[in-house]
């Protein structure tokens, strides 16, 4: 049932729509919106059929919180085993997502003490499709508090810091941390992360495995949760190998009609395997001189020997140029601002879209935006603030201009993939940065504005913003023994030909050295 609001509360919600009304208008305006109010509430409680995605497997055993004995590297948030089909493509693969996707039956906290006790009742697609492809579901993974604090500072959930496998005083990278872990520990084959601005990739590139972020809407991101913007946010797997990535991206990729998101004309499938061994002689790569701006000694060498392993292979290899990508965070930071701004105000993942809403997502976060705005970030909580200045300031030119040059953007990369078959350039110009253990909670709040380095995403985040398919592949160890990655980034759907040249990679090297940590 719905609160009544009395004239005062009448009053105060129009004037924050910019609406001024006088005492007699507030009275009339109260009685007809009370009656759209009884509609809404008739609507609301009506036992009306709400078709749900289907299930896989509805009789789900709801699993545990596992002990710091069973996960000393704080990577599951939770346990469980859910069997998928008998056959498949992903059959004997265990995979773990990270907790902002749902699992119905199985808790999903977000990494936040405010959605604790949220079950979801439907599934991601991404879950569906790993149970139709007979992969075996083992849990969830920790994540930075809700999607707050990635990349390369010390931001940290509700729930606690995940440890690097490599080296424990130094930092996992997020916000797909426990992902990362867990996968580069061999915990589990595959995981699913998600990524804004790297939040796939740099865990990916800190921890020494593969993790890929697929072309835009390639991959479903229905029954994920929000991030700062539906337009630059995707799902993509993490594993120790790329024939185990290639895999989890075939079985997974694919149109979905409960996808919210517009998309570039996604395929109902994509055929990775079928290429991922065809070898890179005459492959065209192209090394971006901007990727390389600011990179650590050990980082620019290592992904020049990489890049060299695979001039050995047959690959052609040339330097190109692109000014843009030097700005190109500019337009993102823009756009994920106001972005934010909007989910936060509305709870929505995408109005006006005609597909599936789950309500009890979309519920649960609204809970949360009403009541418990403060279990934000500080880094969050710094973004909104910012946003509303600009919204005050700029009146949404902001939000529609970093939306608007996306295509500029899009067309200077474009250019020069028109050229090349594959951009290469660190994944991170450093290796994984040392933690921070705040001595106050205002140490702790300044730690987290200012500990995530923009740096650390400058390549990551211009193709969550172009859309363009980008893979992390890591191709060494620093001389301080932490892993060193090298991103590929290809044409619109060309996600095979990354495979492929990082399996080229993998083959041409001693891998067991390079990927994860000593079993």
């Amino acid at each position: 049932m719905y609160a009544l609001p009395d004239v005062d509360e009448v009053v105060a919600v129009a004037k924050e729509l910019g609406i001024h009304l006088g005492p007699d208008e507030a009275v009339m305006y109260r009685k007809y919106l009370m009656e759209q109010m009884e509609q809404l509430d008739t609507f609301v409680q009506a036992r009306l059929d709400e078709p749900k995605p289907p299930m896989v497997s509805s009789a789900r055993k709801p699993g545990y919180r596992p002990s710091t004995e069973e996960d000393p590297l704080n990577a599951w948030m939770w346990k469980c085993r859910i069997e998928g089909a008998d056959e498949g493509l992903l059959s004997g693969k265990t995979v773990s997502y990270k907790d902002h996707i749902a699992v119905a039956g199985i808790p999903m906290s977000f990494g936040s003490f405010a959605l604790e006790g949220f079950i979801p009742d439907f599934d991601a697609t991404v879950v569906t499709r790993v149970l139709e492809e007979g992969g075996t579901i083992v849990g969830k993974n920790v994540m930075n508090g809700l999607s707050g604090g990635f990349g390369t500072g010390g931001g940290i959930g509700d729930y606690g810091r995940t440890l690097n496998p490599h080296n424990h005083d130094h930092v996992t990278g997020g916000s797909s941390a426990g992902s990362a872990a867990a996968v580069a520990a061999r915990e589990v084959d595959i995981s699913f992360g998600g990524d804004q601005g790297g939040s796939i990739r740099i865990p990916a590139a800190f921890s020494g495995i593969v993790g890929h972020k697929p072309t835009f809407g390639l991959l479903s991101h229905f029954g994920i949760g929000f991030g700062s913007d539906q337009s630059i946010d995707y799902t993509g797997p993490m594993t120790r190998t790329v024939e185990d990535a290639a895999t989890a991206l075939q079985a997974t990729a694919g149109y979905d009609l409960y996808d919210p998101r517009p998309t570039r004309d996604v395929p109902t499938s994509i055929d990775v395997l079928g290429q991922i061994d065809d070898g890179v002689s005459g492959l065209r790569i192209g090394v971006l001189d901007e990727g390389f701006d600011d990179a650590e000694d050990d980082v620019r060498d290592l992904v020049m020997a990489a890049v060299n392993v695979l001039a050995e292979a047959g690959a052609d290899v040339s330097t190109v140029s692109i000014p843009e990508h030097r700005t190109v965070g500019a337009a993102q930071a823009a756009l994920t601002g106001e972005g934010a701004l909007a989910i936060f105000k509305t709870g929505f993942f995408g109005a006006f879209t005609r597909t599936y809403y789950p309500a009890s997502l979309i519920a649960a976060i609204n809970k949360l935006w009403a009541s418990q705005a403060d279990v934000l970030t500080p880094r969050s909580k710094l973004s909104l603030i910012a946003a509303e200045m600009s919204r005050r300031n700029y009146h949404g030119r902001v939000y529609a201009k970093a939306q608007n040059v996306r295509a500029t953007y899009i067309k200077a990369y474009d250019a020069e993939l028109a050229n090349v078959d594959v951009l290469v350039m660190p994944t991170c110009i450093m290796t994984a940065p040392k933690n921070h253990t705040p001595g106050s909670y205002l140490e702790s709040v300044e730690d987290n504005l200012a500990g995530a380095s923009s740096s650390g995403s400058r390549n990551t985040q211009p193709f969550n913003y172009t859309g363009h398919p980008a893979l992390a592949l890591p191709v060494g160890k620093s001389s301080a023994g932490l892993p060193v990655s090298m991103q590929l980034v290809g044409r619109f759907f060309d996600d095979p030909i990354l495979m492929r040249a990082a399996y080229s990679y993998q083959q041409s090297t001693d891998w067991d050295k390079i990927v994860g940590v000593d079993s």
